[in-house]
């Protein structure tokens, strides 16, 4: 049979066969499946230069507070997770800095509780414990008043560089409210206060995991 012999179908047969229940189903079920199709392509396309940008950007967060110098690895691909309870309920990522294979420096993320909730540090220290740098990277603190914790508001979070257990007296490691050497800031003492606690806290986990991370291979996931 050629198609100019094929019967036409009546109008009124399209019309109810349009209104059954599975026209529908079906025509959603094609729609779905061609929106899903070019989801997935444009996921493929562009999953690759995404992924190389974020890499950059988490690159670009970490020299900020352990400088490119000191490391020929990529700490993103070397990263280990240590389990720390005192520290934190999860998992800690710490990203290691070797070069020439022997560790140089780590950089990890601790929180700490501030006025307006939790403030989220990035903490860079030496091999010896020594902060290299401190950076926040999320904090929800009064604006105008307690934000001067952000780099881009001022140079105060630098005052840890330099600072460590072994070099700097416990008692200094405070703000001068409580006795230490760190300038609160006025109207807002309960911020730089998280703040230092929080790196008093990650020179405690540093010091309790030095030895592993120092290992050529260090292990994810032990418990202190």
């Amino acid at each position: 049979m050629t198609t100019d012999t094929l019967p036409d179908i009546p109008q009124s047969r399209l019309r109810r066969w349009r209104t059954r229940p599975g026209y529908h189903g079906l025509l959603l079920g094609v729609v779905c499946a061609v929106v899903t199709v070019s989801m997935l392509s444009g996921d493929l396309r562009t999953r690759h230069a995404i992924g190389q940008r974020q890499m950059e950007d988490r690159l670009a967060n970490l020299e900020q507070v352990m400088p490119a110098r000191l490391y020929d690895n990529n700490p993103l691909r070397d990263a280990v997770e240590i389990t720390d309870s005192v520290l934190d309920s999860k998992p800690v990522t710490v990203y290691p800095a070797r070069k020439q294979g022997k560790l140089a420096a780590v950089a990890f993320q601790v929180r700490t509780a501030g006025y307006g909730g939790d403030i989220t540090l990035m903490i860079g220290l030496d091999a010896d414990g020594t902060v290299l740098g401190v950076r926040v990277l999320s904090h929800k603190e009064t604006p105008g008043l307690a934000d001067r914790i952000d780099i881009g508001k001022s140079d105060w979070i630098t005052v840890f560089n330099g600072m460590s257990l072994a070099l700097t007296p416990l008692g200094e490691l405070a703000v001068k409210k409580d006795g230490g050497r760190i300038d609160q800031f006025s109207g807002a003492t309960i911020t730089p206060r998280a703040v230092v606690k929080g790196v008093r806290a990650g020179l405690d986990f540093y010091a309790r995991h030095a030895g592993e991370l120092a290992a050529p291979t260090a292990v994810s996931g032990r418990s202190s």
